[in-house]
């Protein structure tokens, strides 16, 4: 960063980049076996839920027919 030309009024406005607090922060709570247990069902239920889309979506994006002697056939050239 750079610095300033200008005088600042207050010297701790000045140095507030280089300020460095002497107070650690209270120790994180450690996550239940419940909180665990949600989580990993989360993970779960959203990893499923894209491999699932995949396993859904690849057979629309093959080229081509899949079964050579299954073919569609239109009714209107049956004059229906």
């Amino acid at each position: 960063m750079f610095r300033r030309r200008e005088p600042v009024p207050f010297a701790f406005v000045a140095e507030a980049e280089r300020y460095r607090s002497n107070v650690t922060p209270p120790p994180r709570d450690r996550a239940s076996r419940s909180e665990i247990a949600g989580r990993v069902l989360v993970g779960l239920t959203v990893t499923a839920g894209l491999v699932g889309a995949l396993l859904f979506g690849m057979p629309s994006l093959q080229s081509g027919p899949q079964d050579p002697h299954h073919t569609q056939q239109s009714e209107a050239k049956d004059g229906r």
